[in-house]
């Protein structure tokens, strides 16, 4: 049974409920989930972190215990979503820990609203490349919600592990299905299908911040990524790495493309140290507006140069 802080709260926004996990107290970290999934991935992670900081997760609209509306689930309305709800719990700024399309919003968060993110955390991030998992191309295509509650179906389950090694998922693969066995849901699956269309396409993802990642200067920012991640592979990972000035990466050997269920005790550390040893940003205007206008920072690594040499931890 969950300690009862870590039990789902709700908060109305803009009329629609929002579901969110808060405990703790001190510096604010904020933990967004990948698509298809919910808060309670970073049960672990909060549980740990609780007594040294404020923890909170929402579940993003159209996912857990949040509402399912007819609405907009594009990276810039979940980013607004996330301002406002922590606008109605009195939080000014955060650590932004997003995971998968997490990562795409904890991002476009920093893009909108400098003055609120202290630091930026990416875990296996989506929109910094095209490449994503097959599966995820051939489920945003016209008509595939006809065949996505196929996977609640008893037979598909055996066939999905079956095929496991061939779709290159083996090692999430329970946990995936414990997901998206919820597609089976009309409301899940419609909200489901509006938030992978508005990223990704039949030919990969949709959104690329690789354009923006210059303005990240100035803000502490954590890459960690599995090496045999097969959803968003990891040399997207180097690829963020080369673009984010300053920017550090630790890749989990092994691990797939959830980290931080792989070994959470591990990634706690990692996250531990890194808020230890970054200061929180601070918004500064005139240099915002500079790097706009000039682009890249000055010495900062070319995205299309070769990687810098990166720490694959232990």
């Amino acid at each position: 049974m969950l300690p009862e802080a870590f039990e789902p709260r709700t908060r109305v926004v803009h009329g629609y409920e929002r579901a969110y996990r808060m405990a703790g107290s001190g510096p604010v970290l904020l933990f967004l989930h990948g698509i298809g999934d919910d808060s309670s991935t970073w049960l672990e992670l909060l549980t740990s972190l609780a007594d040294d900081f404020t923890v909170i997760a929402p579940d993003l609209l159209g996912h857990g215990f949040s509402a399912k509306p007819r609405a907009d689930y594009s990276v810039a309305a979940y980013a607004c979503g996330m301002r406002d709800l922590l606008t109605t719990l009195d939080v000014d700024r955060v650590t932004v820990v997003g995971h998968s399309l997490g990562g795409g919003v904890a991002m476009q968060f920093a893009y909108q609203f400098p003055e609120r993110c202290e630091r930026l955390v990416l875990v296996g991030s989506g929109g910094v490349g095209a490449s994503v998992h097959p599966l995820l191309r051939l489920a945003a295509a016209p008509g595939a919600g006809l065949l996505l509650p196929l996977l609640g179906a008893g037979p598909a389950l055996p066939v999905l592990r079956g095929l496991a090694g061939l779709l290159r998922i083996s090692d999430d693969l329970d946990y995936v299905v414990t997901r998206y066995l919820r597609l089976v849901e009309p409301g899940t699956r419609s909200a489901f299908l509006r938030t992978l269309r508005s990223v990704v396409d039949w030919r990969g993802q949709v959104v690329n911040m690789l354009d923006r990642c210059y303005l990240t200067e100035g803000i502490p920012t954590l890459l960690v990524w599995g090496t045999e991640d097969s959803v968003v592979p990891s040399g997207h990972a180097l690829r963020a790495h080369r673009a984010m000035p300053g920017s550090r990466l630790v890749l989990f050997e092994g691990a797939g493309h959830f980290p931080h269920r792989s070994d959470p005790e591990r990634f706690a550390r990692i996250l531990r140290e890194f808020l230890a040893t970054t200061p929180p940003a601070r918004y500064d205007r005139a240099r915002w507006g500079e790097l706009l206008r000039t682009g890249r920072p000055d010495g900062a690594p070319d995205p299309a140069g070769d990687a810098p040499v990166v720490s694959s931890g232990s």
